[in-house]
């Protein structure tokens, strides 16, 4: 499925934006993006989460910053205190408003290394996260001014954190009628990546050679072309894995395989099991 763009509420008080969300029943699957950077700290849950290409499991005090415009959500399975909510702390701030904080202070250069690592998203170990719960607690009571203070002093601790390991192969959604070459042909491969692509008709879309077209696929993504289509692929299969009872052969055949054996191999060689093993874990 495409992402869908999500529109965050604007607050009259801050220059970002925070939610203090609590859902008894569970936390659904709503594959999203936006332009904001995405700080959230889950509580009282466990389940799956999905960033970009990274699918992998969560629990208590799940601690993970998003990039801007990377698809994401998380699917809840139980909570860890059935008497509880599913508990998302979330902290949203835009890129050029936290570059312009930042600019012109030598205190706060880690903090713009810490973003700059964040394209594909990054997770903290659970000991961070339960180590800043207190603080993230504590900023939705403060007034506007100590509020700002406190997301520094959040953002500052998780730029020293050793413990944050990247998650997404696969960068951010592109921008819809983005001007660059390579804007165009992400715009077009997240629009059709289950249709067959065609490497002459990519480069006609980036008005290159096919060669020109790898050379800055390469350079710009760090992924070839064909590497880049699987993952956007086996990334959907898995949603409609964990959340569909589709037939697998169904699933395959929608994300644009259309051999089974070779939809089996490529999501055995990305996710490390069958697409078979893969559901099971959701049935459990």
């Amino acid at each position: 499925m495409r992402a869908y763009r999500e529109h965050l509420p604007l607050s009259s008080t801050s220059s970002w934006t925070m939610l203090n969300r609590r859902l008894d029943d569970a936390i659904p699957f709503q594959w999203h993006h936006h332009p904001e950077f995405e700080l959230t700290l889950t509580l009282n849950s466990e389940g799956q989460r999905f960033i970009g290409d990274h699918v992998g499991s969560y629990g208590h005090a799940d601690l993970v910053l998003v990039g801007p415009n990377l698809p994401h959500t998380w699917a809840s399975r139980n909570k860890r205190d059935e008497a509880e909510p599913h508990i998302a702390m979330v902290l949203w701030f835009r890129r050029e408003w936290i570059e312009q904080a930042i600019a012109g202070s030598l205190e706060l250069r880690p903090v713009q290394d810490l973003i700059d690592r964040a394209s594909g998203g990054l997770a903290f170990a659970s000991e961070t996260g339960s180590a800043l719960e207190p603080e993230f607690r504590a900023i939705f009571g403060l007034a506007p001014m100590q509020r700002l203070l406190a997301l520094f002093a959040i953002l500052g601790h998780l730029a020293q954190d050793s413990s944050a390991r990247p998650l997404s192969r696969v960068g951010p959604q592109p921008i819809a009628g983005g001007r660059s070459r390579l804007d165009r042909v992400l715009t077009h491969l997240h629009a059709h990546y289950a249709d067959p692509i065609s490497m002459d008709g990519l480069a006609d879309i980036a008005a290159l050679s096919v060669s020109g077209l790898h050379r800055m696929f390469v350079r710009h993504t760090q992924v070839s072309v064909t590497a880049y289509i699987a993952a956007l692929r086996i990334g959907e299969a898995c949603s409609r894995l964990s959340s569909t009872d589709e037939p697998i052969g169904f699933i395959a055949e929608a994300v644009g395989y259309t051999s089974l054996a070779n939809f089996n191999r490529q999501f055995r060689s990305l996710r490390g099991m069958t697409p078979r093993a893969y559901r099971a874990m959701f049935r459990k």
